[in-house]
Order: structure tokens, then sequence, then C-alpha cells
């Protein structure tokens, strides 16, 4: 298995967001991945069945780039929920 962190597959869009004032682009599996794991996990604890699935469909899409679909719409059902976009 290839690290996740580093990939840089691109994702299907680039999510924008805002975070402590400042935008925040996110364009490849290893940019999600790190904002992803890098939070205290308590600060995910609310959408945790949503961060575990985008967590592993990223970790899927650093080995196989045919996930990346799968990977983005993860993200994004994520971070709609989390109201970041």
């Amino acid at each position: 298995m290839s690290d996740p962190a580093s990939s840089e597959t691109p994702l299907r869009t680039t999510f924008k967001i805002k975070l402590n004032g400042d935008t925040l682009a996110i364009a490849t599996v290893g940019q999600a991945y790190q904002f992803l794991t890098n939070f205290k996990s308590v600060e995910w604890m609310e959408f945790r069945s949503l961060h575990d699935d985008a967590v592993h469909a990223l970790e899927g899409a650093a080995d196989n780039a045919i996930l990346v679909v799968q990977a983005t719409n993860a993200v994004r059902a994520l971070f709609v929920s989390a109201k970041l976009l």
C-alpha cells in the first residue's frame, strides 16, 4: 500500500474551504488525507462515519486512481455535513 498522505493523485475537484479565516485549497488525495488525519479525532467525532468513509476512500484512491471519484464524493459528503463548503 502506498502512503496516502504523499499521494499526488488529483481529486475530481478542488475543494476550497475556509479555516480560521484563511482559504485552503485541497486538490489531491494526499492533501485531503492530511487534512482529515491531522485534526484531533474529537473534532471529527460528530461526523465519525463520514470521516471514516472518506479516509478509507482516500486510502483506496492512493493505491488505485480509478477510485478517485468515490474518494472525491466521500470527502464532499463529509465537508458538506461539517459545513466546510
